[in-house]
């Protein structure tokens, strides 16, 4: 199904075999669900977590100087703020508990109606209709654990419901109204899993899939990880990125997936 990779006019570009131009750059957001918030990444120099009420004054200027995409990372922190709903506690502090959901070892949170991206795709698309809107599709921002998908119990990765997490996630990003899903998790199957998830429910020539064919276990990721707030609460992620020397592992993930 190769129509969700130019069902929109930025993304019919991109086709073209040409040299790289500003248009095929995408713009990172780190998109929060506390919706006032501007909190700068010192990790990263010039950027912030946003907010959803902080967007249009944000992208705005962007988008008059010609920005045509962006990529949203979402990064909860009111889940990480609010108390566990001891006995102690008033009955106040137990419906804020109530109201906010924690994260949980499957990440919940990732598909939240009410969560960041979701409520952020759809402000940008009604703020700049014509903005290619990309969505990371990943989970360890989300789960109790920080591992980017769902775990067995001796703290390795459960490949299948990771895999069907994954497509319910990017499912529910295109149904949102994103114009792009970018899983950045490195399961093995899940770019198969997505697709058919898309197919299935009539988005696969509508929304472009992205695939991290190659993505490596990188001490680069570093500020990345603090803009996220993804660093793992155990372990690494070396048992499913891939080895930085290895090219030839590399370029058999790139054409398994071109297969797919």
């Amino acid at each position: 199904m190769l129509q969700g990779g130019y069902a929109h006019e930025l993304s019919r570009s991109w086709q073209a075999r040409r040299t790289l131009t500003k248009s095929m750059f995408m713009y990172p957001i780190f998109i929060t669900d506390d919706p006032n918030a501007h909190v700068p990444i010192a990790s990263l120099p010039g950027q912030a977590r946003w907010g959803v009420n902080k967007l249009q004054e944000f992208i705005g200027p962007l988008v008059a100087k010609g920005l045509r995409s962006v990529i949203l990372f979402g990064v909860p922190v009111q889940s990480e703020k609010v108390c566990r709903p001891h006995s102690h506690l008033s009955e106040i502090c137990k419906l804020i508990f109530l109201q906010f959901a924690l994260q949980d070892p499957r990440g919940s949170l990732a598909d939240d109606p009410n969560g960041p991206v979701i409520l952020a795709i759809k402000q940008l698309r009604s703020l700049f209709p014509d903005l290619f809107i990309a969505t990371d599709v990943c989970l360890c921002e989300y789960t109790s654990h920080g591992h980017c998908g769902v775990l067995n119990e001796d703290g390795t990765i459960n490949q299948p419901p990771s895999v069907a997490r994954l497509a319910e996630v990017a499912l529910a990003y295109a149904k949102a109204g994103a114009h792009c899903v970018a899983p950045s998790d490195m399961m093995d199957g899940r770019i198969r899993g997505i697709k058919q998830a898309l197919l299935d429910n009539g988005l696969a020539n509508k929304c472009l899939l992205m695939a991290y064919s190659a993505k490596f276990a990188s001490a680069l990721y570093g500020p990345f990880r603090d803009a996220a707030g993804s660093a793992p609460s155990f372990g690494n992620r070396k048992c499913y990125q891939l080895p930085p020397s290895a090219k030839g592992l590399a370029r058999r993930a790139i054409v398994s997936l071109q297969r797919v």
